[in-house]
């Protein structure tokens, strides 16, 4: 019997990984990090943090940072002791099976196969502030937001071949373009924040609109009852904060290519979120205080109004005198507007062209790692036995390159139906934060499973940091509201089809013709209950509890009898592996029902805070038994086997 038809859990890419190049230093691990953060992030999310929190929003970046920096934590320790290109997507098919390892390497992967398009459009996006004829109007959400023309999309598609070619040519030579423009990506943020800090602030802003934390009629959530506190938490996933954070995990994706990766990992995942939370505060700080509302109008019916000082939601379609909408590009629009004379009017001029630049530096330099992360996440969906061998493939110049040109095509279409970097930036994070529930918890099992396991950085107090990440992850999820998590929850579902066509018929030895017959149930039940459910709550804007009840008990009914069907199909040494998956059934139906009933949801009745209250037990009761579900795989022997013997 082949390793291919070992029925459970293996990996399969241990072979292909010798084959990658190990050439990525410390610094460069902490550059990938790094860029990998700070790209789109700062441009936009300062801007759109505002609008739901005004002078708050600063909380909004403190308390992320220290909530990702948990996770980061975890992460750390993971990654030093198993460093794998793809990492993150392959330690929970490690610790609990296919199933659970199959679902969270589905959402990682919608997330960050989309990420390159949204950099490239951000960087066209911004460089519209100068040429219209790439930018246009449109409305997501109900809000006017800026667009891409068809020849920004045009562009946008030239930048992804770009960051295609950029890692063609192999990880040494993306390292140290990395490193090079991980320089400039850091300098300019923070000239920024600086110039407007020192030469632009209106300290007068920081209590508009009610105060620190605004009344509801400024903010753009008030109407919804998202204001004051509550504002300061639905902001983090809902308008950038987290998307800018998440970049952290670079260094463990690429940490299979990295010259000392054990000591290196942890350096550059705790360093890089260090310099982030100081930078992205600082830079909403600034963007807070550098507004001029005196030079700030509403379009109305062809007519410029003034913004009423502190109406933080209307920055969202405030243009200038010139009518160049502040939403497609805030520090330049900033820099352009500033109350400033002589040598600083010539500084803020010399900025403009700076940020002009940056707009295409810091998104692209994003996007080309976001595209090797992109080819590490197919490589991993192989690597777990979840896709064919051939994106197993190492090319000549050491890289997987079948990954690399699918991720390629997936970049673009992706950016092709969703042009708008703020429609897709919402869904993207908290699709993204799903998959990280897995850091805490994968730290805990790999401790009580894998204790033989080689640990160059042990991270001290791991029983507290794990359910504390856990709790982090899940919190966050939360708060994205529930239209988000319909969205995160649907794509996730979409993956199910997959998973039984080829996952449960390769590698769990599931009759093929059967297989398809309820991967292709599952798809007719998920679209069918989602577009059911979207229609009946108005494009999931007016609650319908009748039909959520539907809604929600058919979509349990489909992942139950998923369950009880792999159950009674799998061979017997695999059932361990599908029962290790029924805390996340838990977890997505539990957080699911929550998010409806919650502040976040469409039928208020648990309000703002207790259901994070209740959003929290429901996350540590899924943490507490996902540890307790975990088991030593196979995947772990083989890895424990492997590291012994490149010991010899």
């Amino acid at each position: 019997m082949s390793e291919r038809e070992t029925k459970g859990a293996r990996d399969f890419g241990i072979s292909s990984d010798k084959q990658l190049r190990r050439s990525l230093g410390k610094f460069e691990l902490l550059y990938l990090s790094l860029g990998g953060i700070i790209g789109s992030g700062w441009l936009f999310a300062s801007l759109a943090t505002a609008t739901y929190a005004g002078a708050s929003a600063i909380l909004s970046w403190i308390i992320a940072g220290i909530l990702v920096m948990f996770i980061g934590f975890a992460y750390a320790e993971i990654g030093a002791a198993i460093p794998k290109s793809g990492g993150i997507t392959r330690y929970p098919h490690y610790t609990h099976g296919g199933l659970v390892g199959y679902l969270i390497t589905w959402a990682y992967f919608l997330s960050a196969a989309s990420v390159p398009a949204i950099e490239a459009a951000a960087a066209i996006e911004y460089i519209g502030s100068y040429y219209p004829q790439l930018i246009t109007t449109g409305t997501f959400d109900g809000t006017p937001v800026t667009i891409l023309t068809p020849l920004g999309i045009g562009l946008a598609g030239l930048l992804l071949i770009f960051f295609f070619f950029l890692n063609y040519f192999g990880v040494n030579i993306l390292g140290k373009v990395t490193h090079g423009a991980g320089w400039w990506k850091l300098l300019v943020p923070t000239i920024t924040f600086l110039a407007l800090l020192a030469l632009d602030l209106h300290s007068a802003n920081f209590s508009l609109g009610g105060g620190f934390f605004p009344s509801a009629e400024y903010v753009k959530g008030g109407s919804s009852g998202i204001y004051g506190f509550s504002a300061v938490l639905y902001a983090i996933p809902s308008t950038g904060v987290i998307f800018s954070y998440l970049g952290f995990r670079q260094a463990v994706e690429y940490g299979g290519e990295g010259k000392n990766p054990k000591k290196d990992i942890p350096f550059a995942v705790i360093g890089s979120l260090l310099i982030a939370i100081v930078l992205y505060t600082l830079l909403q700080v600034a963007f807070v205080g550098g507004i001029d509302w005196n030079k700030l109008y509403l379009n109305e019916s062809g007519t410029l109004v003034p913004v009423t000082p502190g109406n933080w939601s209307a920055l969202s379609t405030a243009v200038t005198a010139s009518g160049v909408p502040i939403s497609a590009g805030p520090f330049l629009v900033l820099s352009k507007l500033a109350s400033v004379y002589g040598l600083a009017a010539a500084f803020f001029t010399a900025l403009a062209v700076l940020l002009t630049i940056d707009a295409v530096v810091s998104p692209s330099g994003t996007g080309w790692i976001y595209t090797g992360t992109s080819t590490r996440t197919l490589y991993a969906f192989a690597s777990n036995g979840y896709l064919p061998e051939i994106f197993l493939k190492i090319g000549r110049t050491k890289i997987p390159t079948y990954s690399l040109i699918a991720a390629l095509i997936i970049g673009f279409i992706f950016l092709l139906p969703f042009p708008s970097w703020y429609a897709l930036v919402g869904f993207i994070s908290s699709a993204t934060v799903l998959t990280y529930i897995m850091g805490g918890i994968g730290l805990m099992v790999l401790r009580k499973h894998a204790a033989d396991l080689n640990r160059p950085f042990k991270l001290p107090a791991a029983a507290i940091i794990g359910p504390i990440a856990t709790l982090a992850a899940g919190l966050i999820v939360y708060w994205s509201s529930f239209a988000v998590l319909f969205y995160v929850f649907t794509g996730l579902f979409l993956g199910l089809p997959l998973f039984f066509i080829f996952y449960a018929n390769r590698i769990l030895g599931i009759n093929k013709v059967v297989s398809i017959i309820v991967g292709v149930i599952n798809l007719a039940i998920n679209l069918g209950m989602g577009l059911l459910l979207f229609n009946e709550t108005s494009g999931l804007s007016a609650a319908n509890n009748l039909f959520f009840t539907i809604y929600i008990v058919v979509i349990a009914a489909m992942l139950i009898g998923d369950m009880i069907f792999l159950l009674e199909t799998v061979p017997p040494d695999v059932k361990k592996e599908i029962n290790a998956g029924w805390w996340l059934i838990y977890f997505i139906l539990a957080i699911y029902i929550v998010s409806y009933f919650g502040g976040f949801g469409l039928y208020t009745v648990i309000p703002f805070p207790y259901d994070t209250i209740v959003a929290a037990i429901v996350v540590l009761i899924g943490y507490f038994w996902a540890v307790r579900s975990g088991f030593r795989t196979q995947a772990i022997e083989d890895i424990i086997q492997a590291t012994k013997e490149e010991a010899v």
